[in-house]
């Protein structure tokens, strides 16, 4: 009898959030937004919900972002993204330049990735397919900016609260917080000596599929800031379960898999569909 293979059936563990739906991020000008988030890196505006002047939703395969208007905020670190052809975001922010002219929108081309600051500040590096996992269009990962000191701390918040997989890693690059966000997706806690700006609110959206027991634990520890519906609450502060420790805060918007739009499905344009080069057919693009 040949020998049984052995396998890690570890690594094959989700956890308990499923995925982060959104980032939400407010800004001033929606004219401005549609610029960059289109017309620059190609998402597409969702046409179902928000379609107004005050609000903008804009789908990235099967996540988005939220850009209500407002005075603009920043997230502390940076925001991957993952387009379909990199040589098509180039010439799209070619395109915009000019008309970006006075904000804080740049671009430049690294290793295996571009970096990009949009109109406002945010850090957004954008990679091809392939590059994280099998998504050929999304946000697979987002990093943040914390204190030292903190990442043990955040990884056992996320295990033990949140009831997924997460891990401080420590290495040549420093000790960093690793924290499943489902099957292609992660949110990183990045340790910084460098000062780090106060918090704005800006917030994550993320489905859970235990629902009561995080609300539970928070609850108990008067952590939650909304209580928003029968399908939805909201928490900001991350603390370590070990002592009530305050590590970090970024705002969670908590959906059970009840809510309503769980599972929604996002529309998603094909960016090279122009009326220059049109093609019958493949005005869609439909993510891995």
């Amino acid at each position: 009898m040949s020998e049984a293979a052995e396998f890690n059936r570890a690594e094959e563990n989700v956890g308990n959030i499923l995925n982060m739906e959104h980032v939400n991020l407010t800004v001033p000008d929606q004219q401005l937004a549609a610029l960059f988030y289109v017309s620059g890196l190609g998402f597409t505006r969702d046409p179902y919900i928000d379609f107004g002047t005050f609000n903008m939703w804009i789908n990235a395969g099967g996540q988005q972002f939220h850009l209500p208007k407002n005075n603009a905020q920043k997230f502390r670190g940076h925001i991957v993204v993952v387009v379909p052809d990199l040589e098509d975001l180039k010439r799209r922010f070619k395109f915009i330049d000019k008309p970006m002219q006075g904000s804080e929108f740049t671009w430049e081309e690294k290793k295996d990735y571009i970096a990009v600051t949009c109109p406002w500040g945010n850090q957004i590096h954008v990679y091809g397919p392939g590059q994280h996992g099998d998504m050929s269009l999304g946000i697979p990962l987002a990093v943040m900016d914390v204190p030292p000191g903190t990442t043990a701390g955040i990884a056992r918040f996320y295990r033990e609260v949140l009831e997924t997989p997460a891990e401080q890693i420590e290495d040549n690059e420093g000790a960093r917080a690793v924290v499943s966000m489902g099957t292609d997706q992660q949110f990183v806690f990045d340790e910084t000596d460098e000062e780090i700006a106060e918090y704005d609110g800006h917030h994550i959206a993320i489905y859970v599929s235990n629902f009561s027991k995080p609300h539970t634990y928070l609850a108990e520890n008067g952590l939650i800031t909304e209580e928003s519906d029968q399908h939805q609450y909201r928490f900001q502060r991350i603390v370590d379960p070990n002592n009530g420790e305050f590590l970090t805060e970024i705002e969670h918007e908590v959906r059970s898999l009840h809510h309503p739009m769980f599972k929604r499905n996002l529309v998603n344009r094909n960016p090279a569909q122009s009326f220059f080069n049109y093609r019958s057919g493949r005005d869609a693009f439909v993510p891995e």
